[in-house]
């Protein structure tokens, strides 16, 4: 699939109850992501995790639907900055289309032990741009649930 010229980045804020390094650690132990990532009606499984957060490593897993999990999407990206508890930035593949995605995490201290979460993905046509911001909310609250455990 090639991507059409009409793009554009979805754009996240969001604050999460827990320390920077909390919230860090969710997005590179490989324990902790399988338990939280994707959207409702998605896993990712254990198995399929590989990450190495440094610049120039790698992650790699697959999100797969809960009803036929032999139907998912593949993510397959390199870090291209680092740095911990700070700033996550990838860039690689998603699923079967070829889809190429850029993706940034940047933490924030928020009063009372809390993180500020700016996330920046793209480019998107403007229908996968929605679906996306739909993704990431659901696996959003799915994030909240884990750091309260933590």
């Amino acid at each position: 699939m090639t991507q059409a010229a009409d793009t554009t980045y979805l754009e996240i804020s969001r604050i999460f109850d827990a320390p920077r390094e909390l919230v860090y650690r969710a997005f590179v132990d490989p324990d902790q992501l399988s338990e939280w990532f994707g959207p409702a009606g998605f896993s990712v499984p254990r198995e399929s995790v590989d990450i190495d957060a440094r610049v120039g490593g790698r992650k790699r897993f697959v999100m797969a639907k809960d009803e036929n999990p032999a139907d998912g999407h593949e993510i397959n990206a390199t870090f291209t900055e680092v740095i911990e508890n700070e700033v996550l930035d990838s860039e690689g593949f998603v699923g079967t289309e070829g889809l190429r995605l850029q993706l940034r995490i940047e933490l924030y201290d928020e009063p009372g032990g809390k993180t500020r979460l700016e996330l920046r993905q793209g480019p998107y046509t403007p229908e996968f741009k929605t679906d996306a911001a739909r993704g990431w909310e659901s696996s959003f609250t799915k994030l909240d649930a884990l750091l309260k455990l933590a």
